[in-house]
């Protein structure tokens, strides 16, 4: 019986393990800021009636030198104003992770923010 019991455990164990590895955690999904259309003027909307979570990425296609990404507060976003300290990006093809919570970015080129190139995305 003792050995019965133990190839019982064995097999237990086995199915466990098999069950783990098939198991996929909830993949993190990508989202391509303003669609085919880029990150551009007249972007604010974008996020509308999308659902984001912490660890989703962002990716901001634009044009090098005339479009930038840079990560804000509130404040910052509301008065498109660049905080001290913020990170700036500018590579054309950014790629930024969400934290929970909201996240907020704009160009900060003059005009664009306030002609709409901004965005709020709340992750949960």
């Amino acid at each position: 019986m003792g050995q019965e019991r133990g190839s019982a455990m064995v097999a237990t164990a086995f199915l466990v393990l098999l069950l783990l590895l098939h198991s996929e955690p909830a993949s993190a999904a990508t989202y391509t800021v303003g669609n085919a259309g880029g990150w551009t003027i007249n972007v604010a909307s974008w996020p509308k009636g999308k659902r984001f979570r912490a660890g989703d990425t962002l990716v901001f296609n634009y044009a090098t030198g005339v479009h930038n990404v840079v990560a804000v507060n509130k404040a910052g976003y509301k008065t498109c104003k660049t905080p001290k300290g913020a990170k700036v990006y500018q590579t054309g093809k950014d790629q930024i992770k969400l934290a929970k919570g909201l996240n907020f970015f704009i160009c900060n080129f003059p005009g664009h923010c306030e002609s709409g190139m901004k965005i709020a995305v709340n992750a949960i």
